[in-house]
């Protein structure tokens, strides 16, 4: 590879895109937030998805000067594209990255964008950002590419390199030196889509269909519990047919499942066509929050348990387990809904930033010490902290008669029933 690799954005995505190129080849990595490239510089990464000797050996020059990613020619975009509170795509992120990137970008360059879009948004709004602020045209003096970023926030296993890596470009020999510049890290293989528009559905699609299975799912879990069934209990019975698809119900948050569908739907409708199918999905996994905090209430009523002032701990509050990332994370839903009861509400998180989750969210995380005297236990997120938790010890920390409500379903059944702990799980 004799192309020289640029990375805007170091966050979940893009640190170990850079650290993989920068174990073989100098890397320019740049990221608008000081406080990350100097945490980066001091080899340390808040994500946790790289380890400091992964740092340590990778050779990137960590910058916030933009003029540095002249250095490149060869610029990787994997900036968030979050949704905006009326559940509308925001690519603000992606469009500063491109005005960036378009004021040192020079002939014979190649940008190429990772982040999540809906299918066309590459060339119908980036490229005409990076050709204003360039004053090159696309085609002729800079093409672009894009190549779907499949990051797994905490997932050790599927890592960058292990993963088959979908490219695209914007004419075939734009497509072939992305797709030589990626297999020079990428032990998985490369796959070459035909169109920039059809890798960027690729990517929505992928999460997409995630988001609708948990959705049935859920609507399952509310269904099951109408007839006093235990969903867990079905779904292992049914999980001994060799091709029925193994989802669990639960909470759908953080940046690309409870996000990506979004991007799909807004340009479906702008072509002029209603998902009915992926809007509906959505309106369950959002809805799931409020369902729990419902069943929590109904069982502290059956127990003769006053609502006002009842005494819960939420445990967990980032997306998925394991895992420090708390964006998008549908946890807060829970925490609001059991706000409006007046209920005193305690969120206890071992791998949360606290100062992230104040100016998030405004919740401020308590101590383990601090979980005394409990109505009810809502353990949120299986960290496994959480999990390899003694029975006893959530028994210890609530009332007589005290609840424990396991919406991921980690708790085991038998043994909450011989430690006489009242469990429910979703």
């Amino acid at each position: 590879m004799n192309r020289k690799v640029s990375v805007v954005g170091l966050g979940y995505v893009g640190l170990p895109v850079a650290v993989a190129f920068g174990a073989r080849h100098q890397v320019i990595g740049f990221d608008v937030k000081k406080s990350r490239i100097s945490e980066l510089k001091e080899g340390r990464d808040s994500t946790l998805e790289v380890s400091p000797e992964e740092l340590a050996k990778a050779d990137i020059l960590f910058t916030s000067d933009p003029s540095d990613l002249q250095q490149a020619d060869f610029h990787i975009v994997a900036v968030p594209t979050p949704i905006t509170d009326s559940l509308q795509p925001d690519l603000t992120p992606l469009l500063r990255a491109s005005e960036t990137i378009g004021r040192q970008l020079k002939k014979g360059d190649i940008v190429v964008f990772e982040s999540t879009v809906y299918p066309g948004a590459t060339e119908e709004d980036c490229v005409p950002v990076l050709e204003r602020e360039s004053g090159l045209v696309a085609g002729k003096d800079f093409t672009v590419g894009y190549s779907p970023e499949r990051i797994n926030p905490g997932d050790k296993e599927h890592t960058f390199t292990k993963i088959t890596k979908v490219v695209s470009g914007q004419d075939q020999r734009t497509l072939d030196i992305v797709a030589e510049v990626y297999s020079s890290v990428v032990t998985a293989g490369v796959h070459k889509a035909p169109s920039i528009k059809a890798a960027e559905a690729a990517k929505v699609i992928e999460n997409t269909q995630r988001d609708l299975n948990i959705a049935l799912m859920n609507e399952l879990a509310v269904i099951f519990k109408r007839m006093d069934i235990d969903t867990l209990d079905v779904l292992e019975a049914a999980g001994t047919k060799w091709n029925f698809l193994p989802f669990r119900p639960g909470l759908v948050g953080g940046h690309c499942i409870g996000v990506d569908p979004y991007y799909l739907t807004y340009k479906a409708q702008r072509v002029g066509y209603h998902p009915d199918v992926i809007l509906a999905g959505r309106r369950i996994n959002d809805s799931m929050g409020r369902y729990i905090v419902g069943e929590v209430v109904k069982q502290l009523l059956l127990k003769g348990v006053s609502v006002v002032n009842a005494k819960v701990a939420v445990l967990g509050l980032t997306f998925k387990e394991n895992c420090p990332d708390l964006r998008n994370s549908r946890v807060i839903d829970i925490i609001r809904e059991l706000k409006t009861y007046n209920c005193e509400v305690l969120v206890h998180d071992p791998l949360a930033n606290a100062e992230e989750a104040r100016e998030e969210y405004g919740v401020e995380l308590c101590e383990w010490t601090d979980l005394n005297e409990l109505d009810a236990v809502v353990l949120a997120t299986a960290h496994r902290q959480y999990k390899e938790l003694p029975i006893d010890e959530y028994r210890g920390k609530m009332k007589e008669g005290g609840m424990l409500f396991d919406v991921k379903g980690v708790i085991d059944r038998d043994a909450a029933a011989e430690a006489g702990v009242d469990l429910w799980r979703l």
